[in-house]
C-alpha cells in the first residue's frame, strides 16, 4: 500500500523545496526579494497597530511570475502625520484607478480610515493585478509604485 505522501513527493520538486527551507532559515523565515518591476495581487490591505501601537497601513503583495514567483513584499506605512497618510492615499488610489466607480481615498478618522482600507480590499480581491516598482529611495526607505492596473476577466 502506497504512503499518501509519496503523491506530493512525485508532484512537488521536494529538493528545491528543501534548499529554499535553507534559504528561509539564513533569511529569518523570508526570502528576501530585492528591488524590481513585479507583477503583484493584493493578497491584505488594512488598516493595523504597528509593534509600536501606531496606526499602521499594510499591504501584502504577491509576486505572480518570474523567479520571485510566489513571494510576498511586504508595504508598512505607519499614518501618524500627514505626509504618511499622503503616501498610503497616493498608493490605494492607484490600486482603485481603474475601477468604473473608484472607491475615494481620503481620511477624516481612523475609524472611517479602516473602514474604507476594507472597502478597498473587497473591492481590488482578485479582480485586479498590478504591475509594481519596488525600489529603494535617496533615504534608504522602500517605496511602492503602481505603474500599471490589469483588470481581471471572469
Amino acid at each position: 500500500m502506497a504512503n499518501i505522501w509519496d503523491d506530493f513527493d512525485k508532484a512537488i520538486d521536494t529538493e528545491g523545496l528543501a534548499k529554499d527551507v535553507e534559504e528561509a532559515a539564513e533569511n529569518g523565515g523570508r526570502r528576501e526579494v530585492p528591488h524590481d518591476t513585479y507583477e503583484v495581487a493584493i493578497t491584505k490591505l488594512e488598516l493595523v497597530k504597528s509593534k509600536k501601537g501606531d496606526p499602521m497601513v499594510t499591504c501584502w503583495m504577491k509576486i505572480l511570475e518570474g523567479e520571485y514567483k510566489g513571494s510576498l513584499i511586504f508595504m508598512n506605512q505607519v499614518v501618524t502625520q500627514g505626509f504618511q497618510i499622503h503616501i498610503a492615499n497616493e498608493f490605494m488610489r492607484a490600486l482603485v484607478a481603474e475601477m468604473a466607480d473608484p472607491i475615494d481615498i481620503q481620511f477624516k478618522t481612523y475609524n472611517q480610515y479602516g473602514n474604507m482600507i476594507m472597502d478597498v480590499m473587497e473591492a481590488i480581491d482578485n479582480n485586479f493585478e498590478y504591475q509594481l516598482d519596488y525600489r529603494e529611495n535617496s533615504k534608504g526607505y522602500n517605496e511602492f509604485e503602481i505603474k500599471e492596473v490589469y483588470v481581471l476577466e471572469d
